[in-house]
This record gives structure tokens, C-alpha cells and sequence, in this order.
């Protein structure tokens, strides 16, 4: 685990680090081909259950779908996110973390925020529950439109704090969400550990979208988001095939039948 951790550690400045996420095995086993970290996001509420904030998404969920991944994830970092109301003290975050980690035997947790979860993060570290830090846009505590981050001088100087705090209670990376573009230069360029960017410009060491969106399947207008396959198109010609051979007694054959 902490092998892996290094790894991911010691590509910054030398290599991008791609990081995907994937919330079950056969997706896990593709993606483990070219990821050096798999994300197992509690996005997976409005990507497979429709819900409207990732607030909904459970403990229970996080761990049903990383069990599910782990199976299919051999080499690459494997990372749950603590959903939210899991880690509203210290305490609390332990427990779920601990039950996170034995369940589905991942190799870390992530966690959304700075200076307000400090003694979380200092607790889990201090225990030796390896954090991905998150900062900027931060999905669970923001209500509304989401907005990027950093667009003016307050917002500039509180994440750009809360990265170097994160840094020195331990994170071994930070993810940088929607984060104006010379902040996350300027982050990525002032700390030791790698950050990993989704809206937050080419600057980042590395770079994570949910596979479901640049795979085509979510229809979605999100800035940051670029469609590198349709795989909307793929399953309707298989489905589309599949019926018409049906449709004409062509399936199933004698060599399908038993």
C-alpha cells in the first residue's frame, strides 16, 4: 500500500498521473490498464443512481461498489471517497474509515476540505489511514450552481492556504476541483505532493474525470469534461443487432443452446 502510495508520490514532476474513476469490476479491469489511480467516487450517485447532490450517496453504497472494483483493480492506487456526514468529527471518521479500508481493502481514503476538517485528517493520518485531499469546488458541502474556485483574492489566499495545511498534515496528494488555472499552477508549484486536476487546468501533475462522462454516457455540458468515445452509440448498435437476430430467428443458434 504505502509502495503505491510512493509511486504516485515520486511522479511528481517527472510523469502525469492518470487517475479514473470506476465503481464496479469490469470497468475497474479495463481502466487498471492505464490508471495509476482508481477512484471509486461517491459521484457514482448521479452517474448510477440519478440523485441531484452527492449527499445522498451512503457509507453502505461507497462500499458495495469498492468491493465490487477491488476485484477488478490488480496495479493501480485504488481510493474510496467518505461520503458525506461520515467524517463530521474525529472520532467518526476513524470508525467509518477503518470500516472503509477492512470492507474493501482499498489503499486510501479522500476527503472534501482544508482548515474545517484539520483534526480529521490529522486523527485518520495520525492512525495510519492514508488521505487524498480534495479542495475547491467541494460537491458535499456546496448547495446551488456549482461555481469554480479561486476568482478572487479571499478565495485565492484560503485554498492556496488549506493546500500547504493539507500538505503538512500528511495528504499524500490533492485532488484540485474546478481551481482557476494560475492558482493551480501556483499550488501545484509550491507543494511536494502531487495534485490531481479536474477543471483546474493542464498545470496539475495530474488529471482524473469520471469515466462515464469522457466514455460519452452521461449526456452533460460540463465545461471541463471532453467525450474521448461514444459509447452511447456502441451499445445501441449491440442492442439494435441483438434484437434484429432475435427478431429474424437468427439467435439463439444450435452452439448457444444446450
Amino acid at each position: 500500500m504505502l509502495s503505491k502510495i510512493n509511486k504516485i508520490i515520486l511522479k511528481k514532476n517527472k510523469s502525469k498521473i492518470i487517475c479514473l474513476t470506476a465503481y464496479s469490476k469490469n470497468f475497474a479491469e479495463e481502466i487498471d490498464k492505464h490508471a495509476d489511480i482508481i477512484l471509486v467516487g461517491d459521484s457514482l450517485g448521479s452517474v448510477l443512481y440519478n440523485y441531484s447532490t452527492t449527499r445522498k450517496v451512503n457509507l453502505n453504497n461507497m462500499i458495495e461498489h469498492s468491493k465490487s472494483a477491488r476485484k477488478g483493480i490488480k496495479k493501480s492506487l485504488m481510493v474510496v471517497d467518505m461520503p458525506y456526514q461520515t467524517y463530521r468529527n474525529k472520532f467518526e471518521a476513524l470508525k467509518n474509515a477503518r470500516k472503509v479500508m477492512k470492507l474493501t481493502k482499498c489503499d486510501a481514503v479522500k476527503l472534501e476540505g482544508g482548515s474545517k476538517i484539520k483534526k480529521v485528517i490529522e486523527h485518520l493520518i495520525k492512525k495510519n489511514i492514508p488521505v487524498m485531499g480534495h479542495l475547491g469546488l467541494l460537491p458535499q458541502s456546496t448547495r446551488g450552481k456549482f461555481k469554480f474556485k479561486g476568482k478572487n483574492a479571499l478565495e485565492k489566499k484560503k485554498i492556496m492556504r488549506d493546500s500547504k495545511l493539507l500538505e503538512k498534515l500528511g495528504v499524500f496528494s490533492i485532488v484540485l476541483e474546478c481551481v482557476e488555472t494560475s492558482l493551480s499552477k501556483k499550488i501545484t508549484n509550491s507543494l511536494k505532493i502531487p495534485t490531481i486536476g479536474i477543471g483546474s487546468s493542464i498545470y496539475c501533475d495530474g488529471q482524473v474525470l469520471v469515466t462515464d462522462d469522457l466514455l460519452g454516457l452521461n449526456v452533460t455540458k460540463i465545461r471541463f469534461v471532453k467525450k474521448f468515445a461514444d459509447m452511447r452509440k456502441l451499445i445501441n448498435q449491440g442492442v439494435k443487432k441483438f434484437k434484429l437476430e432475435v427478431m429474424s430467428k437468427k439467435y439463439p443458434l444450435n452452439k448457444h443452446s444446450y
